[in-house]
């Protein structure tokens, strides 16, 4: 389902909302089951279906506040892969809240008053049953029912929601499959292939010397995604998914210190793409990214993925 969303940063919701809270990294198959009851639920009430998340990530906020930079979680989606994936699931409105030391240290109370009674007119919340928020996390699902019997608002809560080997589907789970390059796995969690977007770039034109031109695509900082050769198809170049073999990494054999890229080589289709948005849907991990001797051992094994490839699409096709 598609429809319009719109992004609102630290900004008044235009009316009243049916609203969930969280960081939705990755819209897994859990996020999507709440996403599809507010989407419902606003539907009846004639709400705006409307999530609230924070920029930066909480945890990475008090994690660089105590100079703690491995406790940092790493990052399953960037922002335009989220939002993608909230309007996918029926979501209109998403609120994009800064969390900085006045928010980390706003009583719950202030949390319910200024943000989701003033800002954001919430009518209808619904959370997971271990929601908490304001001050220390002091504030639980309790106080946020006792404040709506006489605010105009009501409260439900969400059980976790499991796979068939009852595993709680969580973005945790989904870090540490993508850190593992377990790509099936990372896309049994999220009910579709696992992607990245970005704005194809010039790059060092290397791929083209060697007969292998690629697509270049910058992407997030800290992405959970496994370094690696990955079989991908390439979306929005073409009416239909072009198959391709990718590589991210830092090219260790090309440059000292590189920034993470995502290199894309199109199987058997040249394509101008620069300054183009696609998006990689990634299908199967290949091998780790390795540092070569020299161009003609690189050259040698990126031929090698390329049969790989090919091999993958003309058994699965695309």
């Amino acid at each position: 389902m598609k429809n319009s969303i719109k992004l609102y940063r630290n900004q008044k919701a235009v009316g009243p909302t049916a609203l969930t809270i969280g960081n939705f990294d990755g819209v897994h198959q859990g996020h999507q089951r709440l996403l599809a009851h507010i989407v419902e639920q606003a539907q009846t009430r004639q709400l705006i279906p409307s999530v609230l998340t924070f920029t930066p990530h909480p945890r990475e906020f008090f994690a660089l506040r105590e100079q703690r930079p491995e406790l940092v979680p790493t990052r399953i989606s960037s922002l335009r892969d989220k939002v993608q994936a909230l309007s996918c699931s029926g979501i209109q409105a998403v609120h994009l809240q800064t969390f900085n030391q006045a928010m980390a240290q706003m009583p719950p109370e202030d949390f319910i008053q200024k943000i989701l009674l003033e800002q954001l007119q919430v009518r209808y919340l619904y959370v997971g049953e271990d929601f908490r928020f304001g001050h220390r996390r002091s504030g639980n699902i309790e106080l946020l029912q006792k404040v709506a019997q006489h605010s105009g608002f009501e409260v439900d809560t969400m059980v976790d929601v499991l796979d068939e080997h009852h595993i709680r589907y969580s973005s945790t789970e989904v870090r540490q499959a993508l850190a593992f390059g377990q790509i099936e796995k990372v896309n049994a969690f999220l009910g579709r292939p696992y992607t990245i977007s970005g704005h194809v770039i010039h790059g060092k034109k290397i791929g083209r010397t060697i007969g292998i031109p690629t697509l270049n695509i910058p992407v997030m900082p800290r992405c959970a995604l496994r370094s690696g050769v990955y079989i991908v198809t390439v979306h929005g170049l073409n009416d239909k998914p072009l198959p391709a073999i990718a590589s991210l990494g830092v090219r260790p054999t090309i440059e000292a210190n590189g920034e993470v890229l995502l290199e894309v080589h199109i199987l058997n289709h040249s394509v101008s793409a620069y300054g183009k948005i696609v998006s990689i849907a990634f299908h199967q991990y290949v091998r780790d990214e390795e540092k070569f001797p020299n161009l003609q051992a690189m050259t040698a094994a990126i031929q090698q993925d390329i049969r790989i490839t090919q091999h993958y699409f003309d058994v699965h096709g695309l």
